[in-house]
């Protein structure tokens, strides 16, 4: 998804193939994870010469929560740190508290990080690169 952000800015789709290429990603693979994200509508394709993808909004409107929703649900965030079936506030495990911290706050980060923060951070990255 960054890297379609990448291109966002022209109306130009990115190519699968591209993509793959770019990231080091097999193609079939990465086909299947761009279908869920052309599914629930968060990327556009097309087919033909010009064809490839494209974010269906702007990178600042589309969270990091969004993305992974779609690609490996929320469940993550509810489960216990330690794999136990019944961990909770009220029958918590040994290292429940602990964990459920670090769990919510990765978790409010993916809400309010957007693509468009990230490809901003990216390039700020890369900006600072060609300087040093």
């Amino acid at each position: 998804m960054m890297c379609i952000a990448k291109y966002s800015s022209s109306d130009e789709n990115i190519e699968l193939t591209k993509i793959a290429e770019e990231h080091d990603i097999p193609k079939h693979f990465l086909s299947k994870i761009l279908q869920q994200l052309v599914k629930a509508k968060l990327l556009h394709s097309s087919k033909g010469p010009s064809g490839g993808y494209r974010l269906t909004r702007h990178p600042d409107e589309i969270t990091l929560i969004e993305i992974v929703e779609i690609l490996d649900g929320l469940e993550i965030f509810h489960k216990c740190g330690i794999g136990f079936k019944e961990c909770d506030d009220e029958d918590p495990c040994p290292f429940h508290h602990d964990y459920k911290e670090v769990r919510d706050s990765v978790k409010e980060l993916f809400e309010t990080k957007t693509l468009g923060d990230l490809n901003n951070e990216r390039e700020m990255s890369d900006s600072m690169l060609n300087i040093l």
